[in-house]
């Protein structure tokens, strides 16, 4: 009896640990899909980024100078993109993807503000908002909000905030890593499902998951088309930010 009990035990428990994991199967790239590197260690250049790429240069690292005030300052060496120059530009990768897994880190200033757009369009945000409660699309690793541009900046609805705020403050390298799916057009053009992040994690905790964006993000919503591939943009008008370790890989043969 006792045997037996034991035994009813452990199939208990493995029936209720198998259902927990089921619950967090993400579905990752097919086995042969190598990374793409578009910013790494060995790069001494912004070789595939597109031009224009005012405002940035190459360094060994980004550190937060204690003096105030919204700066970044660079180290000499490679393998870091960092925008201290004078009104700089977003930076586009030349490549263009349709569903990828993107790994990179980033480093803000003090009140700095920036993001990872995928297709050029659905962004990430990242902000310095270490600590701040509650979550919104408005912080670091929010699916960014709809808004209306110049003149009048109006958000048209709240994005998707992440579950959990975890961010770092400003001056420390930080990890973002997510998958994303191209929206699908059928043969006449129209769209027949939106693009998604399947997930995303910021830091190592998962803040998204299964998240649909029906529309581009920001104030390119009405003024950017959709499309079915696109590239990389790192956005670099909106503060001093550094990036680092920036790669992708294909997400092939994975189910819708």
């Amino acid at each position: 009896m006792k045997n037996f009990f034991m035994l009813s035990t452990c199939r208990f428990l493995f029936r209720s640990l198998s259902a927990v994991l089921i619950q967090f199967v993400v579905v990752w790239p097919a086995a042969g899909a190598e990374w793409i590197t578009l910013l790494g260690a060995e790069h001494d250049s912004l070789s595939a980024w597109r031009e224009p790429q005012q405002g940035w240069r190459i360094v060994g690292d980004a550190t937060l100078p204690p003096a105030p005030g919204k700066h970044l300052v660079g180290s000499p060496g490679q393998g870091v993109a960092i925008n201290s120059g004078r009104e700089p530009v977003d930076l586009i990768s030349r490549e263009e993807f349709t569903d990828v897994e993107l790994r990179l880190e980033f480093m803000l200033a003090r009140g700095s503000n920036s993001g990872v757009k995928l297709n050029g369009l659905y962004e990430i945000q990242f902000l310095d908002t270490a600590g701040a409660e509650p979550t919104t699309g408005n912080m670091c690793g929010g699916v960014y909000p709809r808004s209306l541009g110049p003149p009048t900046f109006t958000y048209l609805d709240k994005g998707t905030a992440p579950r959990v705020n975890s961010a770092k403050p400003a001056g420390e390298w930080q990890t973002l890593e997510l998958a994303f799916r191209s929206p699908r057009f059928n043969s006449a053009g129209e769209k027949t499902s939106p693009g998604r992040f399947d997930w995303v994690r910021l830091n190592g905790e998962l803040i998204h998951e299964h998240v649909e964006v029906n529309f581009p993000t920001g104030a390119v919503w009405d003024e950017s088309p959709e499309v079915p591939a696109g590239p990389v943009l790192l956005q670099g008008n909106h503060g001093p930010v550094a990036f680092r370790k920036v790669a992708v890989r294909v997400i092939e043969g994975a189910a819708e």
